[in-house]
């Protein structure tokens, strides 16, 4: 049992690590470009032995997008039980301070949003349904804030979800060409603090 149980502990790591290669060659590269001889190359492996963990490039691209996934919903669960929606507004912030620490993956969310945006791409049907869940979240998020009484006169939770959004999206793109120049957070937490009648938690 103990060498089985070995046996497991040791195909997760090397899983884990070929994610970690693929994540860095599809943020250089993009999708389209990277090939699996590559894949297998930038994880120190055989095309046999990348594709016995992995049957297909999309099942690994699967496996990148599904880490990233798991991560961020990790660190927002705990403050959608936030009835004024703050905890979760603040949370934008500290996703977004937390993001500028992982650059690999704000670039490979970067390239692969744009290439996904055609149909025909493995990642299109993820990309379309994860800006759904985002900009919903941060609906629901600014509609607490509202029936709290919190949220500026005359903002509309819908329209100013999908611009938060956008703007969390463009500046990780200004920050990936010029990180010494754009802070991602302050930048969200500026905007936030905009819709509020009150400091957003965290705030000086």
């Amino acid at each position: 049992m103990g060498t089985r149980e070995g046996g497991y502990a040791v195909g997760r790591l090397r899983r884990e690590q070929i994610v970690t290669a693929a994540t860095e060659l599809f943020s250089r590269v993009g999708y389209r470009h990277a090939t699996v001889l590559e894949l297998a190359q930038a994880a120190g492996i055989s095309r046999t032995g990348l594709l016995h963990h992995f049957s297909s490039k999309e099942a690994l691209l699967e496996a990148v997008l599904q880490r990233r996934d798991v991560e961020d919903t990790a660190r927002l669960a705990p403050a959608q039980t936030d009835e004024t929606g703050l905890t979760a507004l603040a949370a934008l912030v500290d996703l977004a301070r937390y993001n500028a620490s992982r650059p690999q993956l704000v670039a490979l969310f970067a390239v692969l949003s744009a290439e996904a945006s055609a149909p025909d791409h493995p990642a299109h049907d993820y990309f379309v349904q994860r800006y759904r869940r985002t900009v919903e979240g941060a609906r629901r998020s600014l509609c607490r804030a509202e029936r709290a009484g919190l949220l500026a006169a005359g903002v509309d939770p819908s329209r100013q979800a999908r611009a938060l959004v956008a703007l969390m999206d463009g500046l990780q793109v200004q920050w990936l060409l010029s990180p010494d120049d754009v802070d991602m957070a302050e930048e969200v937490r500026q905007q936030v603090q905009q819709l509020l009648t009150v400091p957003l938690p965290g705030s000086d």
